[in-house]
């Protein structure tokens, strides 16, 4: 990519916020994924991630979990099959002795011209990447989250204004966040926080790789600030609310849209 994305590696400062946690995150190998990986082990916390299929990327990401003093482990997995979060739920808990936050973030993303063209299978596959494996990692570790522990789901601008060639990844978007607001309420005699963040355009390799190279290169220029923001720009959000200073913060959804809401 050029510019290659900012994850943080030389101006994020941590301040030991989430000392001592484990925390899971979905889609952890690049992005935004990666921003909030980097950031965790910087506030203190060991890091379990997934991604599908990009191990040079995985590679990158655990470098910069340990350089930071903390244990990592990744999963090379596909999320869309119910057994594998429970597995690797499972194996965190196992592995580590805990689990305090669990970061559901992965998502399958592609544009189509039309709702003819999109095929039943890659329908099916957004579903259960995008908001299903959300349901499978939670109800997985719920039990193991502590009082006090949080979930964090990544939904996006795209759940409040679609665009219409990203039908079924803004779907899911949408689902996500009302997930959200409804396993707040779920789990909130257990102690559990639950929130969203809806970021707006972010430079992650998932755009060029999903969008025309015309939609790429205009990416984030609608935004207040002209462009689409970095993965680090996105990854003190995601702190804060895993940490104790919001300990009174559960059901919302954190916009970081660049003013694109306003527009």
């Amino acid at each position: 990519m050029s510019p290659p994305p900012d994850y943080g590696e030389k101006s994020y400062r941590g301040h030991n916020r989430l000392q001592g946690l484990v925390a899971l995150i979905t889609g952890g190998d690049s992005g935004i994924g990666r921003a909030i990986a980097l950031a965790y082990a910087r506030e203190g916390a060991d890091v379990v991630f997934t991604y599908l299929q990009e191990d040079e990327d995985a590679a990158e990401t655990e470098r910069v979990v340990k350089e930071a003093g903390r244990r990592v482990k990744s999963y090379r997995v596909d999320q869309s099959e119910r057994a594998v979060c429970d597995r690797i739920v499972k194996e965190t808990v196992e592995t580590f002795g805990r689990l305090d936050i669990l970061v559901n973030n992965a998502a399958f993303q592609k544009s189509y011209d039309s709702l003819e063209e999109i095929p039943d299978e890659e329908l099916d596959y957004a579903y259960r990447t995008n908001i299903q494996s959300f349901f499978f990692f939670a109800r997985a570790a719920i039990p193991h989250l502590p009082p006090g522990g949080s979930i964090l789901n990544t939904t996006s601008i795209q759940a409040f204004k679609p665009s219409p060639t990203l039908a079924p990844y803004a779907s899911t978007k949408a689902a996500i966040a009302n997930f959200t607001l409804a396993l707040a309420q779920m789990v909130a005699d257990r102690g559990i926080r639950v929130n969203g963040v809806a970021p707006g355009p972010v430079w992650t390799p998932i755009i060029p790789a999903s969008l025309p190279p015309d939609s790429v290169e205009a990416f984030g220029g609608h935004t207040l600030f002209k462009r689409p923001a970095q993965p680090v720009e996105l990854a003190a959000i995601y702190v804060f609310l895993a940490s104790d200073e919001a300990s009174y913060i559960s059901g919302e959804i954190y916009g970081a849209t660049g003013g694109s809401k306003q527009l």
